[in-house]
């Protein structure tokens, strides 16, 4: 079995998913006996299944680091955020920098409801999934 296959065998399920969807509060009106919840991402059972797998391939692979995930990708020049994470030139990157991009969008999502959702909208998750297969000789 291929090292990354865990996480590669995703790409044909994530291609045909349809990831998530919002949840938006319609129904309380904000007050104290009814307080809005804040919006979430419902994900779908693909995804779900994949942040495990993402958890447990770091947790059987502790040497590639990805508790580290912030200063991997900050070694290879990219900062943690959005932007700079979506944009990033791929072609060169090895299989831990590749992880540390995974893992820094799944910790995200504590911080930004919806994070894990807009990176597989944008097409960069499946991106990152190619490249390791790529790599995954």
């Amino acid at each position: 079995m291929n090292q990354f296959e865990i996480l590669t065998k995703y790409i044909p399920m994530l291609q045909e998913d349809r990831i998530g969807e919002w949840v938006i509060d319609q129904e309380n009106d904000g007050s104290v006996e009814r307080p809005i919840q804040m919006p979430f991402v419902n994900y779908s059972e693909t995804v779900q299944h994949f942040i495990e797998d993402v958890y447990i391939f770091a947790e059987q692979h502790q040497e590639m680091e990805l508790t580290r995930y912030r200063e991997i990708l900050k070694e290879n020049g990219i900062e943690w955020g959005t932007n700079d994470m979506e944009h990033v030139d791929i072609s060169n990157l090895n299989a831990q920098c590749v992880l540390a991009l995974i893992m820094g969008v799944l910790r995200a999502e504590r911080f930004s409801e919806g994070a894990i959702f807009n990176f597989f909208k944008n097409g960069a998750i499946l991106k990152w999934l190619e490249r390791l297969k790529n790599l995954d000789v």
